[in-house]
């Protein structure tokens, strides 16, 4: 068995990307760590904090609540700061994970994978996805990690990915469930964050895990995340829908040959 940890940007980044694979990993008998980089304090305000109670609070209590129906054996935070989406003033903050240093990060999250005696860490490809500046210093943070550590862990990487996205946005245009104008926010060829289109080319995938038999956990871990307005348009799809969007996981192995194999990767 296995040590795989999951290295995420924001509370809430396990239950729409990973969730899955966490879970499946986890009923396999592999232990699963799931590390937060940021607390991400940028995240929607709840209208229901009580007195004394922080966003940063009710967001970490959110994410032990999605990683306990996942299966996850310990959760932990580098404790930085959320640099906000590109272009924003806290991008340059102090303390923002943007802004750490690389070595420094990267350094913390060597240390538990170090402590876990890790066979496996996942990050995001090259440009996070879509762009959010925390995503991308996920990607160079993992990198560096990996060098880092004691014992050099497997390395992957999860995406969306662009071709299956693409087939899904035609899918729905033709079936009349989005007009010709509409649905941009799902088109994967239109720019994200960075300018640049979601996700990876599949011909550049590695893994794919069919997650579809944990479907219903994953998508109450990201229920858990209930103060997140941006989970709403998510639990809001009918389950035929959700399950065409979310019921997929996609990884990179760098280094690994071409080709894609459907199969948990560890």
């Amino acid at each position: 068995m296995s040590t795989i940890v999951f290295l995420h940007a924001h509370p809430d980044d396990e239950a729409s990307g990973t969730a899955g694979t966490m879970r499946l990993a986890a009923d396999a008998g592999h232990r699963v760590v799931c590390v937060y980089a940021t607390n991400g304090e940028y995240g929607t305000v709840p209208g229901d904090l009580v007195d004394g109670e922080t966003v940063v609070q009710r967001r970490r209590r959110e994410a032990e609540a999605s990683n306990a129906l996942l299966g996850t054996a310990r959760v932990e935070w580098l404790g930085y700061a959320d640099s906000g989406m590109t272009g924003w003033a806290q991008n340059g903050d102090h303390g923002s994970f943007h802004n750490a240093d690389l070595d420094e990060a990267a350094g913390r999250l060597a240390a538990v994978l170090d402590e876990e005696d890790a066979d496996v860490v996942v990050g995001y490809d090259w440009h996070g996805g879509y762009g959010h500046p925390d995503h991308v210093k996920v990607h160079h943070v993992v990198r560096r990690a990996v060098q880092l550590a004691a014992r050099r862990p497997r390395h992957l990487e999860t995406t969306m990915n662009r071709d299956h996205m693409r087939r899904l946005y035609i899918q729905a245009r033709d079936a009349g469930l989005v007009g010709p104008d509409e649905g941009a926010d799902w088109d994967p060829d239109q720019p994200a964050d960075d300018g640049n289109p979601l996700g990876m080319p599949e011909a550049e995938l590695h893994w794919h895990v069919d997650v579809r038999p944990v479907l219903a956990t994953k998508r109450a871990a990201l229920a858990a995340h209930a103060s997140q307005e941006d989970v709403d348009w998510m639990l809001g799809m009918p389950e035929e829908q959700y399950a065409m969007a979310f019921g997929d996981e996609w990884y990179l192995e760098p280094g690994r040959p071409d080709g894609m194999v459907s199969a948990l990767p560890f």
